[in-house]
């Protein structure tokens, strides 16, 4: 019955994303086209009018074959994730889905855990990266984890430090990385306590409170910029000197397409 309710354009995109559809529009992975569709169908009237994204530089994603495109993360809650998400597929001609990769209490959560499954949005485990590449697939990383998503307003637009897996699984993939930077969301929902005491007892990283007192964002434009693909040289097997230069690479160039943006702004 509510798939009914499905905007028939979204869902006819849907169908144009170029996976391994079964006959009854569900992929390997147990990704649903309807799902898919409801979500982006959930994730446009924010993309189009709550934040009124611009997206600058999509065409240096791939239009086929596996690619990693790697952020800044911010915002206090994972809006900007969604707009990663609607980037690519509102954007690219034909669309592509990006897959995420979810922090692994997410999978704890009753209702969002399947959602999260069926739209590509995967435990981040480096076995579900490399899978998913391998598939020659999108996968989308936030190499700052949850330390750049909460970061506090008065930390706006610093890059916390990045992991270096993403690093070694590029390498072992031969997956080009796609930075991007995403300009605005520390104004949407700046941050001004975690309450780490309570977020402590209640087993979660932290709770994000905003400055305006919701625990919503506001609707400010956003700037989602991309960069030319960077492709690491190597086997995934480096030393961790060669490694962490290798993540220094992406981490300025996620900065220069920050800095870029902002002087736009």
């Amino acid at each position: 019955m509510w798939r009914r309710l499905l905007n028939r354009r979204i869902r006819k995109r849907v169908t144009e994303i170029a996976l391994p559809w079964g006959p009854f529009g569900i992929d390997p992975y147990g990704i649903d086209q309807d799902y898919v569709a409801f979500a982006m169908g959930c994730i446009e009237p924010m993309y189009r009018k709550y934040f009124n994204l611009q997206t600058v530089g999509i065409e240096h994603v791939p239009a086929s074959g596996r690619a990693m495109v790697i952020g800044n993360h911010s915002g206090g809650l994972p809006f900007d994730a969604t707009m990663v998400l609607g980037s690519l597929f509102f954007e690219m001609e034909p669309p592509r889905l990006a897959h995420g990769m979810v922090e692994k209490m997410a999978q704890e959560w009753p209702v969002a855990s399947p959602l999260f499954s069926r739209v590509g949005q995967l435990t981040g485990l480096p076995e579900h990266a490399i899978r998913l590449l391998e598939d020659d697939r999108v996968l989308m990383v936030f190499p700052e984890g949850v330390r750049g998503l909460g970061k506090l307003h008065s930390e706006k637009y610093e890059l916390k430090r990045f992991g270096t897996g993403f690093a070694r699984i590029a390498l072992k993939t031969g997956a080009p990385i796609v930075p991007f930077g995403l300009i605005g969301m520390e104004e949407a929902y700046p941050v001004v306590s975690r309450l780490e005491p309570l977020s402590k007892i209640l087993n979660v990283p932290y709770l994000p409170v905003p400055a305006h007192g919701v625990p919503w964002p506001k609707p400010v434009d956003l700037q989602l910029r991309f960069g030319e693909p960077i492709r690491l040289e190597g086997d995934g097997n480096e030393s961790d000197e060669v490694i962490e230069a290798h993540v220094r690479t992406v981490m300025d160039a996620v900065a220069g397409l920050l800095a870029a943006g902002r002087a736009e702004r």
